[in-house]
């Protein structure tokens, strides 16, 4: 929507109601948007064809040129990963200059996906955009292209009502590899500090707590992984001539899994943190229905809802390699593995963690068996600082785009790149947003995204990005200290 910048009303009721009229105005074009960028299988996965993840790039970049942005460039940056120098995957920045006196906010997203898994387990083609009682399903119809979506109709919206000496500076920030784990990430904010140095970091890459009921997500676990292999044998022996004096490394291997949690089914290594969620009301009728537990399945650990899934740790095996049942013969399998994934409380070293995991793991070997640990993944944790300007801003703004009050709640998952942005940034708020819901099902079959809430989300950003401009850039503010020499 073109407007005059002089008919936009002076902040109060009459400009939210511009403001809210003119992202309504640009609602079709940005569902055809998402829908587009859906359409494209930008699976980040090595096993996938990462030509597709450069056509994402280049697809958010042409949306964000269009929108009148007047630097836009898709850019890479070399990394060593594993010991290794490559790399990384497409992102796009794109940057519009703050007027004097105005902060600077940073827009960050990711154009990449997770791998659709196995067709026959989607109602309807993954990536074939398709609307179904309010909701829009396809992969990365919510984690994350509806945060890409997000940030370029905000932009859309704002650009034609600012004045080149009104509003905030704006850089979109779009990487194409967070769901392999960002691995260049670090490396990436190195080589373009500049261009990347913000006040405000909103990242559009979490969840609200209900449909129609907003969240800023105030923290976040940490994370390690490992991959645990237990050996008991040169090779395999047959299972009645020799069952019995040695146990299989499956059976062995599932007592250690057994040592981790304690009868309650709290994680029992010892070394690791645990806090408290506070005061936020989650219910155990609400997280069995929101997660699909089973009827008669109890739920495990102690302390609160909120606790158990925030602020304590929580220890899991994703995955387990063993000799398949269908081709099982009677031998005594030699040698099983398993990868465990750790989240961490806030405020947990991952150093430390993984530390104390695979002292555990080594002290608790069943019988004598050979336990051998290969690290993985690690990730730090998150706390925001809620006192900000920019969160009073984003609070105001998104109740007022939602009808609803605003929910500060924790997240189980993790976003390990965050502590790089504070690390690079220390001067920045940072502010965790996104459009998913308890029922979006990121990263499983029939992702999908409540297409109200993402009109909601819209707004919300428009009205948060336009009363940042209210909040002056702070003198000693991370967009500050990379412009000093």
């Amino acid at each position: 929507m073109s407007q005059d910048t002089t008919t936009l009303p002076a902040p109060g009721p009459e400009r939210t109601a511009a403001l809210r009229a003119a992202c309504a105005a640009g609602a079709a074009a940005a569902r055809a948007d998402l829908e587009a960028l859906v359409r494209v299988p930008s699976v980040s996965a090595p096993a996938f064809d990462q030509a597709h993840v450069a056509a994402s790039a280049e697809a958010v970049a042409a949306l964000l040129r269009a929108a009148g942005l007047p630097q836009v460039e898709v850019r890479t940056a070399e990394a060593l990963v594993d010991g290794a120098a490559r790399r990384s995957a497409p992102a796009v920045v794109a940057r519009r200059p703050a007027p004097a006196g105005r902060p600077t906010v940073l827009l960050y997203a990711h154009h990449d996906v997770q791998p659709p898994g196995p067709p026959e387990q989607w109602t309807s083609p993954a990536f074939e955009p398709t609307e179904r009682d309010g909701r829009l399903y396809g992969r990365g119809t919510a984690d994350d292209k509806a945060g890409v979506v997000v940030h370029l109709n905000a932009l859309r919206t704002l650009l034609p009502l600012w004045g080149p000496d009104d509003g905030v500076g704006v850089t979109v920030f779009v990487e194409g590899e967070e769901e392999v784990g960002s691995p260049a990430f670090g490396a990436f904010l190195a080589q373009h500090r500049a261009d990347l140095a913000a006040d405000v970091i909103v990242v559009a890459d979490s969840a609200n707590w209900r449909v129609g009921v907003p969240a800023i997500t105030t923290t976040l676990r940490g994370l390690v992984d490992c991959r645990v292999t237990v050996s008991v044998l040169s090779h395999p022996v047959h299972s009645g001539v020799n069952g019995g004096p040695v146990l299989d490394a499956l059976t062995c291997l599932a007592r250690l899994v057994a040592t981790l949690h304690d009868e309650a089914g709290d994680v029992a290594v010892k070394g690791l943190l645990a806090g408290s969620a506070g005061g936020v009301g989650l219910t155990e009728e609400q997280y069995r229905a929101d997660a699909g537990v089973l009827d008669g399945v109890r739920l495990a650990g102690t302390g609160s809802v909120a606790d158990r899934l925030w602020a304590k740790p929580a220890l899991s095996v994703v995955g387990v390699d063993a000799t398949p049942v269908d081709t099982a013969s009677n031998t005594l399998v030699p040698s099983a593995r398993a990868k465990l994934s750790l989240r961490l409380a806030p405020g947990q070293d991952p150093r430390a963690a993984m530390t104390a995991l695979r002292r555990h793991l080594l002290a608790h070997a069943p019988f004598g068996a050979r336990v051998e640990v290969e690290e993985g993944e690690s990730g730090s944790s998150f706390s925001a600082d809620t006192s900000s300007p920019a969160h009073e801003v984003a609070r105001a703004a998104f109740e007022e785009a939602y009808g609803a009050p605003v929910v500060e709640m924790g997240m189980g998952g993790s976003i390990p790149f965050i502590a790089d942005l504070v690390a690079e940034h220390p001067g920045a708020s940072i502010l965790v947003t996104g459009v998913e819901d308890p029922d979006s099902r990121a990263h499983g079959p029939d992702e999908s995204l409540h297409l109200a809430d993402f009109e909601r989300a819209c707004l919300g950003e428009v009205l948060l990005l336009d009363g940042l401009a209210g909040v002056p850039a702070p003198v000693t503010g991370a967009a500050g200290a990379a412009a000093r020499p």
